[in-house]
C-alpha cells in the first residue's frame, strides 16, 4: 500500500489521484483512437468525454455525500479529497450516463454508436481507478484466509480510509480491478466485430453489473445501513450497491434485446 506516490515538500501526489488522473488519460486516448477508426469526429468525442467525466465525479460525490451525509456535514473537506475513492462509481456512472445523452442530443451525433466506443474506454479507466484504491486502501475487503489475501500496515492509509491493518483481507480492490481490465479486453473484442449498435455498450453494462455484484460479497468497507438483508453469512446478505447492480443487471439486458432486435441503425 502506499497512499503517497510523491512527497516534495508541503505538496503530496496521492497514489489514487495519479492512477484517476491515469485511467482518464487512458479513456481518452481509447475514444480519440475509436472515434477516428468509425468516423465520428474524434475532437468532440474527446470534449464529450471529457465533460462527462467530470460530471460523473461529481455526482459519485453526490451519492457518496447522500449516503452519509452526517459525516460530511462534519468532514466537508472529505468529500474534495483526491488521496482515496473518489465516490460511489454507479452514482458517477448514472450523471455521466445523463450527461452524455444531453451532450450526443445537442450535437447529433450517434448515440449508441458512441456508446458502443464509451463502453471499453468506461472498463479500462474503471481498471487503473481500482488500481488507485488498492494503494489508498480504500474499497477494502472483508477478513479471510485465503492465499492471495493481502495485509495493509501503512497508519496514514488506516487514518484517511479506515482500512484496517495487520489483518489478513480480500484484495477486492484488485478483484475488481483485475476483472475491468478482463471486461475491457472481452468488449474491445466484440467491438471490432460487433453486429448492430448498441451492443458493446449493452455488454458493458452486463458485465460491470455482474463484476461488482459478486466484489460486494467480500467487501469489508460498508456500514451496516447499506444492507438491505443482514444475513448469518456476507453470503446470504444483500446490499443496496447490489441492488443498483441487479437493476443495471436487467437494464443491460433490456437494451442488447431491443437493440438486437432493431438491428444496426444510425442512433
Amino acid at each position: 500500500m502506499f497512499p503517497v506516490l510523491v512527497k516534495l515538500g508541503p505538496l503530496s501526489i496521492h497514489t489514487y489521484g495519479f492512477m484517476l488522473a491515469l485511467g482518464i488519460a487512458m479513456a481518452l486516448w481509447f475514444v480519440a483512437r475509436q472515434a477516428k477508426k468509425v468516423g465520428l469526429p474524434a475532437g468532440k468525442l474527446v470534449d464529450l468525454a471529457f465533460f462527462t467525466i467530470i460530471i460523473a465525479l461529481l455526482g459519485a460525490k453526490l451519492v457518496l455525500f447522500v449516503g452519509d451525509a452526517s459525516y460530511y456535514f462534519r468532514y466537508p473537506r472529505e468529500l474534495l479529497t483526491l488521496a482515496r475513492s473518489g465516490g460511489v462509481f454507479q452514482g458517477g456512472l448514472f450523471f455521466g450516463v445523463i450527461f452524455a445523452l444531453w451532450f450526443l442530443h445537442r450535437h447529433r451525433l450517434p448515440t449508441w454508436k458512441v456508446g458502443d466506443i464509451a463502453g471499453p474506454a468506461i472498463a479500462l479507466g474503471h481498471g487503473f481507478g481500482r488500481l488507485g484504491c488498492f494503494s489508498a486502501g480504500c474499497c477494502y475487503g472483508r477478513g479471510c484466509d485465503v492465499p492471495w489475501g493481502v495485509m495493509f500496515g501503512n497508519e496514514y492509509a488506516h487514518n484517511l480510509t479506515g482500512v484496517p491493518l495487520n489483518q489478513v483481507i480480500h484484495p477486492t480492490q484488485l478483484y475488481e480491478s483485475i476483472l475491468n481490465f478482463t471486461n475491457f479486453l472481452i468488449l474491445y473484442l466484440v467491438l471490432r466485430k460487433k453486429k448492430f449498435d448498441g451492443q458493446v455498450f449493452s455488454l458493458y453494462i452486463i458485465n460491470y453489473s455482474i463484476i461488482r455484484f459478486f466484489v460486494e460479497f467480500y467487501r469489508g468497507d460498508h456500514p451496516e445501513q447499506s444492507y438491505l438483508i443482514r444475513g448469518a453469512s456476507p453470503y446470504l446478505s444483500l446490499n443496496y450497491f447490489q441492488v443498483f447492480c441487479l437493476v443495471g443487471l436487467a437494464v443491460g439486458i433490456a437494451f442488447f434485446c431491443w437493440r438486437r432486435k432493431r438491428g444496426v441503425g444510425p442512433r
